[in-house]
């Protein structure tokens, strides 16, 4: 095709929010994504040091290499073409593509891993009864906590960094330091039965990290303070197992249970205000848009995960939980995805009726996680396939497939670009997000990958499973 002969296109710049950037300019269709960034830069003035952008469609198609390649018969030339601006992280996380550590030491199954907020520490929690600290410098154990006398189920770092909390079979709670390994106080004791998860309050509503949420088995939720180790507050109303607990930016405590029913709690005065019905089967997994920004609390990835000083984390902490709101399009959604092989969207502030209802898996839904963006939720089941939906209206986007079981646990990266899962097939998968398929195949487990993390600075991933060995992956 010579040049006059060249299809040219309308095109629209819109902001996530609905606004209309600038003008519509007419462009020819094969305009690549780097040259409508460099405009849409110069629409916001910021030509000088631009911000890396991506486009989508309002239909949720990326625009990956130009208009045309992207939208194929798609293109209507004379409607013109409608794209959503989507500003991305400025630092960039590396694939991770080779195992630089295998860490012996547990003696049963691993069954959950995870860094802490600031990426200085790693813990993991095994059938064997102990927790385990490793030291991120050198890539060697450096405590091991063994007050539990059964299995521990399930870890969890405060958003301050400074504790670690985990959970047995017996229904205990232990609180660790994690600079010396030591237990700190007393086991927190007073579940009936076992513990299947735990949920600290968001730093910006608890600048010390006392409060910590609980639940399990014996259908209550338990709201403890960790520094006179008593329980505040009892949150009792569902009638089964409570499989999962998110503790949101707003007061809220948000649990998903095997009644298949969410409650939504609030702390101040433990009422319930609403329960949310919908699923067939048990709810398996809950995610928030604002997880990363509570997880991560004070420590920004764009700086390094440095701590601001007991003064100012809680003033930082508000600061990005209001941002990944605002990004998110100011509301605080939930997601929920159960054994009824579907996915629920809610508005659970003050919406009882779904947003959307995402089917697609054709097995039950292991685990569910929205973007650091709050853009993406991803999903991984049984069916051996990770799914991608719009984080704001639960819209299909795509299905990445490659492993060859159960898909068991997945981790985004800070900046959203890269996804890696863990599954029964014994490998890690790192999939990229803009061309939405695998990167990196990542053997080496001997066995079921359960457990899987990515640490929040970027640098590094760790996986465990049945093989009772942890790996770390780098660059």
């Amino acid at each position: 095709m010579s040049t006059n002969d060249e299809i040219h296109v309308s095109v629209r710049f819109y902001a996530e929010s609905g606004e209309e950037l600038g003008v519509p300019v007419v462009l020819p269709a094969s305009t690549t994504s780097e040259q409508l960034s460099a405009l849409c830069n110069e629409f916001l003035e910021k030509q000088d040091d631009p911000i890396p952008v991506s486009f989508r469609t309002a239909d949720g198609i990326d625009i990956v290499e130009s208009i045309a390649a992207s939208l194929k018969e798609g293109l209507d030339t004379e409607k013109g073409v409608s794209l959503v601006y989507l500003p991305q992280a400025v630092f960039r996380v590396r694939p991770v593509t080779r195992c630089t550590s295998s860490l012996p030491g547990h003696s049963e199954p691993v069954i959950s891993v995870q860094f802490s907020p600031d990426g200085k520490h790693l813990a993991s929690g095994s059938g064997d009864k102990t927790v385990r600290l490793w030291d991120l410098n050198t890539e060697l154990p450096c405590a091991t906590g063994k007050a539990h006398t059964h299995w521990v189920l399930v870890i969890a770092w405060s958003p301050n960094a400074k504790k670690l909390a985990s959970a047995c079979k017996n229904g205990e709670i232990c609180i660790w330091d994690p600079n010396t390994g030591a237990q700190v106080g007393r086991k927190l004791a007073g579940h009936k039965q076992w513990i299947t998860s735990l949920a600290w309050c968001p730093l910006h509503n608890d600048p010390t990290s006392r409060l910590l949420a609980s639940a399990g088995k014996d259908g209550n939720i338990r709201i403890w303070d960790t520094v006179r180790g008593v329980t505040e507050r009892i949150l009792s109303g569902h009638t089964a197992s409570i499989t999962c607990l998110r503790w949101g930016g707003e007061g809220l405590i948000y649990s998903g249970s095997q009644d298949r029913t969410i409650k939504v709690w609030r702390v101040s005065d433990g009422v319930m205000c609403r329960s949310l019905a919908g699923h067939a089967h048990w709810i398996n997994t809950l995610a928030l848009n604002v997880d990363y920004a509570l997880r991560t609390g004070c420590f920004d990835p764009a700086n390094g995960c440095r701590y601001p000083g007991d003064q100012e984390a809680a003033e930082v902490a508000l600061t990005r939980y209001n941002a990944a709101k605002t990004n998110a399009g100011g509301v605080e959604l939930l997601v929920s995805g159960s054994d009824d092989f579907t996915m629920f969207l809610w508005e659970p502030a003050t919406k009882n009726k779904a947003i959307g209802r995402l089917t697609g898996h054709q097995q039950l839904v292991n685990q569910v996680v929205f973007s650091p963006d709050t853009r993406t939720i991803a999903s991984a089941a049984f069916d051996k396939s990770i799914k991608l939906w719009d984080g704001r209206t639960g819209k299909y986007l795509t299905s990445l497939r490659g492993h060859v079981q159960a898909v068991y646990q997945i981790a985004w990266s800070a900046d959203s670009r890269l996804l890696v899962s863990g599954s029964a097939d014994s490998t890690l998968k790192v999939w990229d997000m803009r061309a939405k398929g695998l990167l990196i195949d990542l053997p080496g487990h001997g066995a079921d990958v359960f457990a899987v993390d990515w640490s929040p600075d970027g640098e590094r991933v760790v996986s465990g499973g049945k093989d009772c060995v942890l790996k770390l992956w780098r660059q």
